[in-house]
């Protein structure tokens, strides 16, 4: 049974919700952090969190479960539920310390068009089969993005989706879709499993949060090779790179093979990030590969080095590369400058394509 939050918490859950806060950090001696368009700042009139504030504060959104295996794994991702809003939330020590960062995911799940996303990225929610990939830093929204697919499918059409994640962040209805949420740690002991598992659960759709091991990337790739449609995500900083860094978790021997799955199931690969916009708030830009022919071919072939040159080649399929898109947010005001060039990957080229 959960603990019941204390006044003080409330109040600081209260503020990261009316402030429209992606995250909330409590930390011993500093005053609680919340960050709002991508920049921290402190909570205005605190003090500076002591050690007995910060435990209280932690226990009371935390089971008697959690609080015991925090003390033995010294860490622990969960999520819990206040007012119209979860807490994707990671407790840890610091300093021998508490301390706790609580990422706030909205009630509701916006569309693809509310986010500003492209609408190539509904077209990968249409096949019955295959794997997709959105990629980029934590905290620029690909989970956002994720469920907003998600949601399209279970809006649109009659199948059983699967979702592991760690923890469960969006909460979907059953609409058209029936949706099975599993939660690793209290629904299954790892993503390995459930996605093996998955096999015999007569899923169409399996949303795998995190792609962690060679297990889990091995699971998932066999998912989509037998006829499911598969998506999920990966830390990588462009749509090129991310399929090196899928080959690269296995071992020498047995690369060609997995370059062949690969190539035969990719639907198409999304970076995003989002950026400060001139008239505040964030906006998000994604760097867009399609699995074409050619895409398909540079990855069975072990010729990804040409990958960002088939992508900046090949606008009329809707690819795209980051500078590119970046360039054009320049160009119209949205962004400026010195913020496409936080993200750029390629600094040089991307100046002379704005100048």
């Amino acid at each position: 049974m959960q603990t019941t939050l204390i006044p003080e918490m409330k109040e600081l859950l209260e503020l990261a919700i009316k402030s429209n806060a992606s995250d909330l950090h409590l930390t011993c001696g500093v005053p609680p952090v919340i960050r709002i368009d991508g920049r921290l700042s402190t909570v205005p009139n605190k003090a500076s969190l002591t050690l007995e504030t910060v435990t209280r504060l932690v226990q009371s959104f935390m089971t008697q479960e959690q609080l015991e295996a925090l003390k033995i794994q010294k860490e622990l991702d969960f999520s819990f539920g206040y007012q119209d809003t979860r807490f994707r939330t990671n407790a840890y020590f610091q300093k021998g310390n508490p301390a706790a960062a609580l990422r706030l995911i909205p009630k509701q799940i916006r569309s693809l068009n509310d986010l500003g996303l492209p609408p190539i990225l509904e077209k990968f929610t249409v096949p019955s089969q295959g794997f997709f990939v959105i990629t980029g830093p934590t905290g620029h929204g690909k989970s956002t993005t994720l469920a907003a697919m998600v949601n399209h499918i279970n809006n649109s059409r009659s199948d059983h989706i699967v979702t592991i994640e760690n923890p469960i962040e969006y909460i979907f209805e059953h609409k058209k879709s029936i949706v099975s949420q599993r939660e690793v740690g209290s629904d299954t002991n790892s993503f390995a499993r459930a996605l093996r598992s998955a096999l015999r659960e007569d899923p169409n759709v399996v949303l795998v949060g995190e792609m962690r091991d060679l297990e889990t990337i091995d699971a998932a790739l066999t998912l989509a090779e037998t006829g499911h449609l598969v998506f999920t995500t990966l830390h990588t900083n462009s749509a090129a790179q991310t399929a090196d860094r899928i080959i690269d978790v296995f071992p020498p021997h047995n690369q060609q093979q997995v370059r062949m799955q690969l190539a035969n199931v990719l639907l198409g690969v999304v970076s995003q990030r989002l950026i400060p916009r001139t008239s505040g708030g964030r906006m998000v830009a994604c760097e867009i590969m399609v699995a074409n022919s050619a895409v398909r071919a540079n990855i069975r072939e072990g010729k990804t080095h040409q990958l960002p040159n088939i992508i900046q080649t090949s606008a009329s399929e809707g690819m795209i590369s980051m500078d590119k898109v970046l360039a054009e947010l320049v160009s119209k005001g949205e962004i400026t400058i010195d913020n496409a060039l936080n993200w750029t990957l390629d600094p040089k080229a991307f100046k002379m394509m704005v100048y």
